[in-house]
Parts: structure tokens; C-alpha cells; sequence
């Protein structure tokens, strides 16, 4: 068996197991920004940057083994896990697809939740700006002054110039 085939199994186990890691990150900052804590947010956000950090390194060595692959077996430049799989022997072979599946199956979930987080993300930014600019419309204006030189304050906004 290849050498290199078998630090490819590692190196794709090593992988899915980062995915899951940050498949649980993604879920405590989706449940951190549910509950609006920032301290969790914050620990969470630190744990998805640190996550991705490792897979790119993963990523960065498995790019490596698959090239010296295809040199040592004469395969494409970049060759699919299905073509490295077809030169490994038996068993690496029904590994490596049961691997491929494993990734798959677990990027499709990380996939789906950050994009829940993004769209949470998104309309949190919107409200947000809606407020920003119902502010600064409120500061912009000029103000009415009192008698004794206070400035007068609208008792509210109304609903027509909060969605404007």
C-alpha cells in the first residue's frame, strides 16, 4: 500500500473531523446570536477563525499528497479522490469513498447552517441600519428651544418616519 495513499486517508479523517469542530462552532454562534450573548459570540467567532485556520492548513497538505499521488501513479495534474481511489488498493479504495461521502455529508451541513447565520447576520444588519438612519435623521433635524434654553425633544417618532 502507498505510503502516500495512507497519509491521505489520515489527512481526509483529519478533515472531517475539523468539519465537525467547526460545524459545533458555527451552531454556538448561531445559539449565541439567538440569545444575543456577545461574550458567546465573541468565544464562538474565536473558535470558527481558529477552525478554519486548520483546515486551510489541512487543505494546504492534502493539495501536497494528492499531487504526489498523481506523480508517483501517473495520474492527472489534478486528479478526483474517485482516480486516486481507482489506483489505491481494495481496502484504501472503499475507505477513500467512504471518506468522500463522510466530507461531503458534513460540508453540506456546514453549508446549510452558515447559511442560516449569514441571513440571521443579514437582517440583524438591517435593523440595524434602519435605527442607525432613524437616528441620524433625528440628530440632523433642527432643534426648538425653550424659554429657559433647553432644547425641545419629539415625544416620539412616528411610524411613517421610522420606516422612511
Amino acid at each position: 500500500m502507498s505510503a502516500h495513499i495512507v497519509e491521505l486517508e489520515k489527512l481526509l479523517t483529519s478533515i472531517i473531523a475539523e468539519h465537525r469542530v467547526l460545524s459545533d462552532a458555527i451552531q454556538a454562534h448561531q445559539d449565541a446570536m439567538r440569545t444575543f450573548k456577545v461574550d458567546a459570540l465573541a468565544v464562538a467567532q474565536q473558535a470558527i477563525e481558529s477552525s478554519r485556520t486548520r483546515l486551510l492548513s489541512f487543505e494546504a497538505r492534502r493539495r501536497v499528497t494528492v499531487q504526489q499521488i498523481a506523480r508517483v501513479h501517473r495520474l492527472p495534474a489534478d486528479p478526483s479522490l474517485m482516480q486516486i481511489a481507482d489506483v489505491a488498493p481494495p481496502v484504501s479504495r472503499k475507505n477513500l469513498m467512504k471518506l468522500r461521502d463522510d466530507l461531503r455529508a458534513i460540508t453540506e451541513q456546514v453549508a446549510r447552517k452558515t447559511t442560516v447565520s449569514a441571513k440571521v447576520a443579514g437582517s440583524l444588519l438591517g435593523h440595524l441600519n434602519t435605527v442607525v438612519r432613524v437616528v441620524a435623521g433625528a440628530v440632523q433635524q433642527a432643534a426648538v428651544y425653550t424659554k429657559q434654553g433647553m432644547p425641545t425633544v419629539s415625544a416620539r417618532i412616528g411610524v411613517m418616519e421610522a420606516v422612511a
